[in-house]
């Protein structure tokens, strides 16, 4: 089937009640997504298991799973629950959201996951913020390659389960997408840590000030997640182009 046309935005759409709301939506799903996220990763870290080891993995993981399947499910009419500026971009890639609100978009989430970091560390003293990291062994190309595959099943699955409207399991698209969140950050934790999403990587690093391949962290999910767009969209999608709407569809 042909992919949709990118849609670059309305005039005056800034301004459009369901923008502003979904901006501010994005801003402090994110918050919280972060704040939750980066918090499991402390709390293993202080209770002296180092987030790489396979007791403080799974708990970091289960924690990740549990956050993104209940704040997609709570901002899904609010902004679509995104959470993620990789799957902001792939949904604008599809043609479900303009490019303009995208950008608004990745802007509040960035914001809010900055915001979230910095008061992680005001809460704890100073304690840092666990920054995402390349694995000893593993380069920046490998790192790119794995965060291309992990956020390529992300999207994947957000396409099958929250856009198809032929999906067997309507209403937990988010659930399952929280549950694949958690299983990828097992899968890959000691390779990349599995960011999966570039404001998760950037908040961590801008509170603490370490950017050490940190592009790894944007190049990875930012061409994964378009790639699984298209890919589903070619190749398993409803040949009339059938989607579940957006809130901003709606």
């Amino acid at each position: 089937m042909p992919m949709p046309k990118l849609a670059l935005g309305r005039r005056g759409e800034a301004w459009e009640p369901g923008c502003l709301r979904g901006v501010v939506g994005e801003l402090v799903l994110t918050f919280l997504f972060v704040f939750v996220g980066v918090g499991s990763v402390m709390a293993a870290g202080k209770a002296g298991e180092g987030a790489g080891k396979p007791p403080a993995l799974t708990a970091v993981a289960m924690a990740q799973a549990l956050v993104v399947a209940v704040l997609a499910t709570a901002g899904f009419h609010i902004s679509g629950g995104h959470l993620n500026p990789a799957v902001t971009l792939s949904l604008a890639v599809g043609g479900h959201i303009s490019l303009f609100r995208s950008a608004m978009y990745i802007l509040a989430q960035l914001l809010g996951s900055s915001l979230a970091c910095l008061l992680l560390r005001f809460l704890t003293g100073g304690m840092a913020t666990p920054v995402h990291a390349l694995a000893e062994g593993v380069g920046p190309i490998q790192g790119v390659v794995a965060e291309v595959v992990f956020t390529f099943t992300l999207l994947f699955v957000i396409c099958a389960t929250v856009l198809d409207p032929r999906t067997p399991a309507p209403g937990i698209g988010p659930l399952l997408t929280g549950l694949l969140v958690g299983a990828n950050t097992v899968a890959g934790g000691v390779l990349t840590g599995a960011s999966m999403n570039p404001a998760r990587s950037f908040g961590p690093a801008l509170a603490t000030g370490v950017w050490a391949h940190h592009w790894v962290y944007w190049v990875g999910p930012m061409v994964g997640g378009p790639l699984a767009v298209i890919a589903y969209d070619l190749l398993f999608a409803d040949a009339a182009g059938a989607h579940q709407p957006l809130p901003q569809e709606e």
